[in-house]
């Protein structure tokens, strides 16, 4: 706990965790309550909960995983964005951050952290969030600088907005040009289930076929999502 200048003790900052994956989210928890300024007011595992205990434990800060069992993380991060305007979240995934972050910070994110990372990067970046800034790896804080530098407009939208995260994740390994199957075998997923996706991303983006598709991918790689963000597997 942080002394204030009359001598009072502040509280901890409150944190609630939306993470469905129980092992890693008891490390959480253990992790952020060593800190003797934060403290876990909640630990959910769906939307709902994570709705349900905002509304109840008036978090300083929420954690978002984006892949949740019944739910979907970015879903949440929009609706905590438009519900609940001040109250920041920091969204901690597996998923690549050259594709994920600048599309969750439009969302509404104050941060992206990609498990891989340390400890001590968590605590950084919450207490970083906490503190009214906006958390980034160095190496993403340049990519997004960079590209506002060399055309501001394209931060403001974009027309893959409506994708979720795992139709955005097989939009961008065709336009690699990786096969259904193999997008099937990356994922870990049924290739009746990536040609599920393929349809909705068609539909969503207003193409007509298959073919249209893959051109839209490949352009949107070559102009938009960079070289190397999903290495060939």
């Amino acid at each position: 706990m942080t002394q204030s200048s009359d001598n009072a003790v502040d509280a901890p900052r409150r944190i609630l965790i939306v993470e469905d994956h129980p092992i890693f989210r008891m490390g959480l928890v253990d992790l952020i309550e060593q800190e003797p300024d934060l403290c876990v007011c909640g630990a959910v595992e769906d939307v709902d909960e994570a709705r349900q205990a905002i509304g109840d434990l008036a978090p300083d800060l929420v954690i978002v995983d984006l892949s949740l069992k019944q739910s979907n993380g970015f879903d949440l991060v929009q609706t905590i964005n438009a519900e609940h305007t001040s109250l920041p979240v920091l969204v901690l995934s597996m998923h690549d951050e050259q594709i994920h972050a600048e599309r969750c910070l439009r969302a509404g994110a104050r941060g992206y952290i990609n498990k891989k990372e340390t400890s001590e990067s968590v605590i950084t970046a919450i207490r970083h969030i906490l503190a009214g800034n906006i958390f980034l790896s160095a190496s993403m804080t340049a990519t997004i600088l960079n590209k506002f530098q060399k055309n501001p407009a394209r931060l403001a939208g974009s027309s893959l907005s409506g994708l979720t995260s795992r139709e955005l994740e097989v939009f961008y390994m065709i336009g690699r040009g990786m096969t259904p199957a193999r997008i099937a075998d990356r994922l870990q997923l049924s290739v009746k289930t990536i040609g599920t996706h393929k349809e909705r991303i068609k539909e969503k983006l207003g193409l007509k076929n298959a073919a249209e598709l893959v051109r839209y991918a490949v352009l949107w790689v070559e102009k938009e999502g960079g070289q190397g963000a999903v290495p060939p597997a």
